[in-house]
């Protein structure tokens, strides 16, 4: 698994750059002022590799990939466009942040909870950078690892990476999280997030994984690892010091008796279309680590089933386990990407049916919403008329797990808040949150 070639160097595209770019690949000034103005407001990154590989430019803008990461006008409400625009032509520095603060705040940076009720309270330990919502998982964002490689115009953690210190999530070195997992022996399950904990060096990421491996935290049986890395820059994981580093890191886990998942974010079949991401997934399969895959279901990306059955079967072909269709939260550009919860079902159905069953444990659509991980298994007919068939596969409330419920049926629905339950016996399920 050693290498001696050295995979290129990274280069991105971010910020005020970005509207340069899209200029220079498309001739087109409008969509480079949509892009200026709207990467003002939320965060833009893009990665050399996925401008040169991924995206379609002749497409551009209806090419998907270009909708993932390139940013788009309709992302944001007439209204607040024009007020950044129109601070932006000021020309005034303070009034262009105050602007895009307000957008920002509106745009409700933390959803589900993330930072009144998943983070730890502990009067002896600051554990700012973890979240516990689950008993048995404990999520950890280690400080350098709060950024990626590329952006997703989607990203419901989209607040980590904005000027704002107030919104980011991040534990300073992993003394915070062994503390917290010395003292809570009933977590099995250790979650590296962000960001991307894989823009971090391997020497970085090896501060975090190796205490998990130690008799002392033998209680933590599983670590997973949140990356859109092979997406977006598969290079980390090929042949050179720093990728042959990982994989060996990865194998020393293993080897310690742990389970390890590689969390992949994968959005659209085109991602697992290229010589390096196929050569990295052969590699990290090789290290004994369970690679899994999961994506939302968001629109002008991959809103139709045979986009979905695509790339679950390429998943399954490079050994990956489709693990996710998740719903697109109620945070950011929601009201560009966001799909009603009725067609997200049917996108589901349609295209699981199309799919083997080593393809169809992918679970789907599934909201990750304040009380839990709640499944949309589509829609029934009942006696007064139609609803949402629910379940929860995870809560804080773990006595809600697995039991259905109903809700009622509303086609323009998009998220857990706009339901209400169906009949008296659906209402514990919508107020016992914890």
């Amino acid at each position: 698994m050693t290498g001696t070639t050295q995979p290129p160097a990274l280069r991105s595209v971010s910020g005020q750059r970005l509207a340069a770019l899209v200029a220079d690949r498309t001739s087109d000034s409008g969509l480079a002022r949509d892009a200026d103005v709207v990467s003002r407001v939320l965060p833009f990154k893009v990665s050399s590799y996925v401008v040169d590989h991924l995206i379609d430019w002749d497409r551009a803008a209806d090419d998907p990939m270009y909708r993932l990461v390139i940013p788009h006008r309709d992302m944001l409400d007439p209204a607040d466009y024009a007020l950044v625009a129109a601070a932006l032509d000021s020309g005034d520095a303070q009034a262009l942040r105050i602007s895009a603060d307000k957008v920002r705040d509106r745009l409700n940076p933390h959803p589900g909870d993330q930072l009144t009720r998943n983070v730890p309270s502990d009067d002896e330990l600051d554990a700012w950078g973890l979240q516990h919502k689950y008993a048995e998982t404990v999520l950890v964002f280690p400080r350098q690892g709060q950024t990626c490689h590329s952006y997703c115009g989607y990203c419901f953690r989209w607040a980590q990476f904005v000027d704002r210190g107030d919104l980011k999530l991040a534990v300073p070195g992993p003394q915070v999280m062994t503390e917290y997992l010395r003292r809570h022996r009933q977590v099995t399950d250790v979650l590296l997030t962000g960001g991307d904990p894989l823009v971090m060096r391997t020497d970085l990421l090896a501060q975090y994984v190796e205490p998990l491996l130690t008799d002392e935290l033998d209680h933590v049986r599983t670590i997973r690892i949140g990356t859109k890395a092979l997406s977006f820059w598969p290079y980390r994981v090929l042949p050179g010091p720093d990728g042959d580093a990982l994989l060996r890191l990865l194998e020393r886990a293993v080897s310690a008796g742990r389970h390890v998942a590689l969390m992949l974010h994968f959005s659209h079949p085109r991602e697992l279309s290229t010589e390096p991401v196929r050569q990295a997934l052969r590699r990290l399969a090789g290290t004994g680590a369970v690679l899994r895959a999961q994506a939302p279901l968001v629109r002008h990306v991959n809103d139709e089933p045979d986009t979905w059955a695509t790339m679950w079967r390429e998943q399954v072909r490079h050994g990956i386990v489709p693990y996710y269709m998740f719903v697109e939260r109620d945070t950011g550009a929601r009201r560009y990407f966001g799909v009603p919860l009725a067609r997200a079902a049917d996108v589901y159905r349609e295209a699981v049916r199309q799919v083997s069953g080593l393809a169809r444990t992918s679970r789907g659509p599934v909201m990750s919403a304040s009380p839990g991980k709640v499944c949309v298994d589509g829609v029934a007919a009942l006696p007064s008329g139609p609803a949402f068939a629910l379940r929860y596969l995870q809560a804080r409330d773990a006595d809600l797990v697995g039991r259905p419920f109903f809700a009622r049926f509303d086609p323009l629905a998009e998220w857990w808040d706009e339901l209400r339950p169906y009949g008296p016996a659906d209402v514990p399920f919508f107020g016992r949150t914890g």
